[in-house]
């Protein structure tokens, strides 16, 4: 029977933004989630043009991974993770995106922190682009709507490979740029966390603008991973993509049509990456909606020679794809109806542990490629008890269902997936709210959204459960 491997890769994902601070030290430029306020469930973040007096902006101090990281690695070491997904920030190594040479201190923090993962036997996963990119992109070239950017990105690739090469193993070219879509009505945020700009400001053809950010950023990703495997044939090369399964609101044939469209409408950028050229049906809907993204031969090339050789997936929650004759309770985060039949989390994320066997089927059977899930966790209120641990049974439970649930697509349904990253094993700043009370990690950290804590670290109940999960290989599951 099929078993989850032995060196199956159990660890973590973390994001630079989210957790470094340190964000004017060791020559770092100003980048792009250095200007997101801090927000809410109820409040949306916002993004300033300049640092406002009196705001808070969260990536500023983070957790202070930039001088805690041996700490921290330590506790990834101790729970014996197999591997921990970094971020590299742009604006750490080219502080202006378009300087003529790389900050070394930049280049050796990084250094120094995959030292440090290596010391412990965890595998370094290597983030390029994970919401990070260096504000004078923005304002002065218009960010991605620009090809110069992918020059400049590229350029910062070779630059990272070139000094970790012989180290790293597993390279991701972009987190999520998948949440660029011209076909809905996208949020402020999602098009800010990935470009920098807000999509209620865009000038012209909003949706023209949309596809042509997300054409060059899925350029990007294969001319880097073609570039990635130049510079270092052994490497292995991905992209991770947020994909929230659809599910149709009944059985109608019209609803199950709809929901198959909206969760396949994700997916383009994953046929481009592993398919070998851009697809012909993305081409023909742009054409009807009189949207040229300025395709070349050369591009052409690019896509048949920059394969993906693993796909990264970061799973959260499934939703109910909206449809006019269904009855709306609910909104969901990405603009579906809320699933009846499933738990939802405190911040109203939908809980289904078998939407997570139902994603590896579907895109392994797609594609035949290797899959790792990049991010899954639990977004939850910690309190710290009264014995001054956290006992976060509830996380446990969420993990134990979800984990469950992988197993069973590698060992019944035989789908290749290599390794689990739980998102957020320390706790860090919300990407989408700004706050810290949206706590994901096995390690609580003392520090409040009012600015109150000391930022000491302390395993909570679940630590020691993932732990022991990695010491069994999910024998328990």
């Amino acid at each position: 029977m099929t078993k989850l491997a032995k060196d199956f890769l159990w660890g973590g994902s973390i994001a630079a933004h989210q957790l470094e601070g340190a964000w004017q030290e060791g020559g770092k430029g100003p980048a792009i989630m250095d200007f997101a306020t801090s927000g809410s469930v109820t409040t949306p973040r916002e993004y300033t043009q300049t640092i406002e007096a009196g705001r808070h902006y969260p990536s500023h101090e983070g957790i202070d991974f930039y001088h805690r990281y041996k700490e921290d690695i330590k506790l990834f070491g101790e729970m014996g993770f197999k591997s921990l997904r970094i971020s590299i920030d742009w604006s750490r190594i080219y502080p202006n995106g378009d300087d003529v040479k790389p900050n070394q201190a930049g280049i050796e923090f990084y250094q120094s922190v995959v030292d440090e993962l290596l010391k412990y036997n965890i595998e370094p996963i290597v983030t390029l682009y994970h919401f990070e990119l260096p504000m004078n992109l923005v304002t002065k070239y218009d960010s991605w709507k620009n090809r110069q950017v992918i020059d400049f990105y590229l350029k910062f690739v070779e630059t990272m490979v070139g000094a970790l090469k012989s180290k790293v193993k597993y390279w991701v070219t972009f987190n999520e740029m998948n949440h660029i879509d011209p076909q809905t009505e996208a949020s402020d945020m999602f098009t800010y966390i990935l470009a920098g700009l807000k999509y209620s400001e865009l000038e012209g053809n909003k949706k023209e603008t949309l596809a042509v950010i997300g054409y060059n950023m899925t350029l990007a990703g294969v001319k880097a991973t073609r570039l990635i495997h130049q510079l270092d044939p052994a490497s292995q090369v991905g992209c991770v993509f947020g994909i929230t399964p659809k599910y149709p609101v009944n059985c109608d044939p019209i609803n199950v049509m709809n929901a198959f469209k909206d969760m396949d409408r994700d997916f383009y950028q994953i046929d481009a990456m592993c398919n070998g050229e851009f697809p012909k049906y993305k081409l023909r809907e742009y054409a009807d909606m009189n949207i040229n993204i300025g395709i070349t031969e050369e591009d052409k090339r690019a896509f048949a020679e920059g394969k993906l050789d693993y796909i990264g997936m970061n799973y959260y929650m499934t939703e109910v794809t909206r449809y006019e004759d269904a009855e709306v309770n609910e909104e969901s985060l990405f603009g579906g109806v809320q699933n009846p039949y499933i738990e939802k989390s405190k911040w109203g994320w939908g809980i289904d542990p078998i939407g997570l066997r139902y994603l590896l089927n579907y895109t392994y059977r797609r594609y035949g490629l290797p899959i790792i899930i990049c991010e899954n966790g639990l977004g939850a209120y910690d309190e710290v008890g009264a014995d001054g641990a956290v006992h976060d049974d509830y996380r446990i439970d969420f993990l134990q269902k979800h984990l469950s649930e992988l197993k069973k697509a590698v060992e019944e349904d035989k789908v290749d997936c290599f390794g689990y990253l739980m998102w957020g094993p320390i706790d860090l700043v919300s990407a989408t709210t700004g706050e810290m009370r949206k706590r994901y990690g096995f390690i609580y950290v003392n520090k409040h959204d009012d600015g109150t804590g000391d930022l000491a670290r302390s395993p909570k109940e679940s630590f020691y459960w993932y732990k022991n999960l990695i010491e069994t290989n999910g024998e328990e599951l």
